[in-house]
């Protein structure tokens, strides 16, 4: 089925396989082949429908062969766009000071922004990493929580540690905290300061009212970068509420210096269920509770 789908040659030896043929080709073959060896280490078959998925995976990706990984701390875990549209991003968030960022779950939106400030850092480009999310998620506020403040933001942020535990090691990461290079803070706490030689990462956006934006981005001080992400598709905000990440691009488009991202559901490159479940939930929007 590869082969036929690809027109690549493919042959296999004890526990190597080789593929060959045209450049674009064979960057596609491969592709499929590591998703297939993915999905076998959490399920023990795989079959011609899952195979097809794969390969129509593949074939919607167009991944420029002149991309570079993303460097960070840990050497065995360099990050390198899977997709055209996260190739974009990357891309995007290196040429402007402000990025916004929207897509459905699972397209990498948190991740790649995450692995851009660990290169900055690890660059000498930037002196701090601020992770930032707003604290309204199921109806919870902070002050209903128990422990103090960095028990209580710790929930809130976890996506953005999971993400830096790819990256860099346990202590390294404990160390960065201690010394203030990475620093973890609600959205509703960022009002009044200004951060130079930083990246500033806005989590979760949509969970963001249109004056808390405001307020947000214009925390940007000199020689720093803001990247926005958000999934307009999932607000807790309440329906009276605009989102302030949709508010946001709504305004700020086409200005110079900052760059708007719109992942797709083809950019998803969790568990081949996610993107399904969210094709299946755009369907039937009206009856979404």
């Amino acid at each position: 089925m590869i082969r036929s789908a690809f027109d690549v040659r493919i042959s296999a030896r004890n526990s190597s396989v080789h593929v060959s043929g045209a450049e674009d080709a064979v960057r596609k073959a491969v592709r499929v082949l590591s998703d297939l060896q993915e999905h076998l280490r959490h399920s023990p078959v795989v079959d011609d429908e899952r195979v097809a998925e794969s390969i129509h995976q593949a074939s919607l990706v167009q991944v420029d062969s002149a991309s570079t990984p993303i460097d960070v701390f840990l050497p065995s875990a360099s990050v390198v766009p899977k997709s055209a549209g996260q190739q974009n991003y990357i891309r995007t968030i290196q040429d402007h000071d402000l990025t916004l960022c929207m897509g459905p779950a699972g397209t990498g939106k948190t991740y790649l922004a995450v692995a851009v400030s660990v290169f900055m850092l690890k660059q000498n480009k930037i002196k701090r990493i601020i992770l930032v999310r707003p604290a309204v998620e199921a109806g919870e506020r902070l002050g209903y929580l128990p422990g103090d403040m960095q028990a209580k933001v710790n929930p809130y942020l976890r996506p953005l540690f999971d993400a830096m535990h790819d990256m860099m090691t346990f202590d390294q990461i404990k160390r960065f905290i201690q010394n203030d290079v990475i620093e973890v803070v609600p959205l509703a706490f960022m009002r009044g300061r200004t951060l130079n030689h930083s990246a500033i990462i806005l989590d979760e956006a949509q969970n963001a009212t249109a004056s808390q934006m405001l307020m947000f981005l214009t925390r940007m001080g000199q020689h720093s970068k803001m990247i926005v992400t958000g999934d307009d598709s999932q607000s807790d905000l309440a329906s009276s509420e605009t989102s302030g990440i949709v508010d946001a691009v709504s305004r700020l488009e086409g200005i110079p210096g900052i760059g708007v991202v719109r992942l797709t559901r083809t950019d998803i490159v969790r568990h081949e269920l996610v993107q399904r479940v969210v094709e299946a939930y755009k369907n039937n929007r009206g009856n979404v509770p």
